[in-house]
């Protein structure tokens, strides 16, 4: 079984990253390899307007790793009380409905506030719903995530490390049972 993670965002040091690393461990913990998608990597040609119509070759790689997944964890930052303008720019520019149509999706939300991205969280399920993919009910959110990650990019929190290996857990159980249609 294949599963994407993804890093939410394209900002240089972020939290995201971090907690992406993280669960990227908790994954290989359990049994199960992730390929990685980080926005941070997104080629720049993604961005000129004549890339909506023709893809770069560049980004082939990210929408090929999004097509060949049986299920894709989203890790999402909170931005100005919303979804990362690039999360959401990467989402349009996948191939339309393919690219989350019936795939199965988790969604881990990070944050410097207190309710830890919910509604970032809340947005991609919209989202998500509108393309038909399959939502994973086991959502996690880290609030004042500045207090939770340690020097070295780790979590003191055990408890919270606990759910988001529950988390991981559940994920690769409910991908199992829907696998996309390809």
């Amino acid at each position: 079984m294949k599963i994407t993670l993804l890093s939410g965002t394209n900002r240089p040091g972020s939290n995201t990253r971090k907690v992406t690393a993280i669960i990227a461990g908790l994954y290989q913990e359990i049994g199960q390899p992730v390929d990685v998608l980080d926005l941070a990597e997104l080629p720049p040609e993604i961005f000129s307007p004549e890339a909506y119509a023709h893809k770069p070759a560049a980004f082939a790689r990210f929408s090929e790793t999004i097509l060949q997944s049986d299920g894709v964890h989203i890790v999402t930052p909170e931005y100005n009380g919303g979804v990362p303008g690039i999360l959401k720019f990467f989402i349009d520019m996948l191939k339309f409905p393919e690219s989350f149509q019936h795939r199965p999706v988790a969604f881990t939300g990070v944050a410097a506030g207190m309710w830890g991205a919910l509604r970032p969280v809340e947005q991609l399920q919209a989202i998500f719903g509108y393309r038909n993919a399959y939502i994973c009910p086991e959502r996690v959110f880290l609030p004042n995530v500045f207090d939770l990650l340690t020097d070295e990019g780790t979590l003191a929190d055990t408890a919270l490390v606990d759910r988001l290996r529950g988390q991981a857990t559940a994920f690769v159980k409910f991908a199992a049972q829907l696998k996309p249609i390809r």
